[in-house]
Parts: structure tokens; C-alpha cells; sequence
């Protein structure tokens, strides 16, 4: 059994059932020691076989306008009739947000751990990461779509085939957050019941 009390341990889990997703964001990021913490928490994922497949790129400061200019141009040669609207949609979110970190993985090829599993591992960190970003106070969102697989945007933040994104951690202070109604246990939770004999029969001479 660790040091921590009883009492902090059901503060912890109390303030983790609490976490949301927060697209609304403002300066100040986390500091340095901060960073360092919820990078640390990512590398705690589960990994089988101890390829430890994660990395992290930080995005920020004025790191975010030239990343910004990579999201454009990237959709652009996707879509060359992109709507300009949408092009500065995706600028002005990089400069908005306080700090981005690409997390991906490197992928072992022709390893005994299945490709799915070492994704599975990153996006565990990514987990991670976020209720740390929570527990210390801040905001975050986990953000996917066309940028995070486009294969450009991968190898600007040094992502080769096979290695790839599996998404962006934005992160900052929370401007606003709203409670949103959460999701019934019920829906999500059954109990598995063995067959009965008869059942358990026809599935071995199946």
C-alpha cells in the first residue's frame, strides 16, 4: 500500500469522474514542471512488451503560427476548393490554443505485439495525459480528424510511415465549462453469464 490517505485517494477519483473535455481555452498552459508531470503520466500507459511506443511533440509559443500554416497547407493540397473559412478556422485554432502535444506512436513492424496494440498504448497516454492536465487544474481536448492522419502533417512533426499521430492534446486554461449530462451506466455495463450445459454442448461440437 502507497502513502496516500484514503481521504486523497477518493479526492482524486472524485475530481477524475468530474473530467470533460474543454475546447475553450486561454492562456496561462501549464509551466515547465507541469509539462514534465503530464508527460510523465503518459509514459505510466500500459505497454505490452515494453516497446515503449510513445512520443510526444510539444507545440507552442510562436511554434503555433508555423503549425497553424502546416494545417493549411496540408488541407489544402487534400482539398484544393477548401473553403477559405475553414482554412482560418484551423489557423486561428493553433494560435488560440495555449499548448499542443502531438502524441503518436513508433510502430515496431513485424513485431510479435500486434500494431493495434502498440496504438492502443499511445492512446492510453494520451489518457493519461489529459487527467493529468485535469488534476492540476487545467483544461484539455483530445482532438483527431483530418489533421491528425494526414500523412503531411504526420512528417512535419517527424512521423514516418509506420510510425503516425494519433492525435492532439489542446490544452490551456479553461475559458468556461458547462456540465454535460453523463452517460447511463446501465447502456454501457452487462455481466457475462456462462451457457448453460446444453448451450456449453453445442459450442464444443460446434
Amino acid at each position: 500500500m502507497n502513502d496516500v490517505s484514503e481521504q486523497d485517494r477518493h479526492g482524486a477519483l472524485q475530481s477524475l469522474l468530474e473530467r470533460r473535455s474543454v475546447g475553450t481555452l486561454e492562456a496561462p498552459a501549464p509551466t515547465d514542471p507541469e509539462i514534465d508531470t503530464i508527460v510523465d503520466a503518459g509514459l505510466r500507459a500500459p505497454d505490452h512488451g515494453r516497446l515503449r511506443p510513445w512520443r510526444f511533440v510539444l507545440i507552442r509559443g510562436e511554434a503555433r503560427s508555423a503549425f497553424g500554416a502546416c494545417l493549411v497547407a496540408a488541407a489544402r493540397k487534400r482539398d484544393a476548393s477548401s473553403p477559405q473559412s475553414l482554412l482560418d478556422r484551423y489557423q486561428a485554432w493553433a494560435m488560440r490554443t495555449p499548448l499542443l502535444i502531438a502524441v503518436g506512436t513508433k510502430i515496431s513492424a513485424r513485431h510479435f505485439i500486434p500494431e493495434v496494440e502498440q496504438l492502443l498504448s499511445a492512446g492510453a497516454a494520451a489518457m493519461n495525459m489529459l487527467n493529468a492536465v485535469h488534476l492540476l487544474g487545467y483544461g484539455g481536448m483530445w482532438v483527431t480528424g483530418p489533421n491528425s492522419y494526414d500523412l503531411d502533417v504526420n512528417a512535419a512533426l517527424g512521423f514516418h510511415a509506420p510510425d503516425r499521430l494519433v492525435g492532439l492534446l489542446a490544452i490551456g486554461t479553461a475559458r468556461a465549462i458547462t456540465k454535460v449530462e453523463r452517460p447511463d451506466r446501465a447502456a454501457h455495463l452487462s455481466e457475462w453469464t456462462p451457457p448453460i450445459d446444453a448451450d456449453l454442448q453445442a459450442l464444443r461440437s460446434a
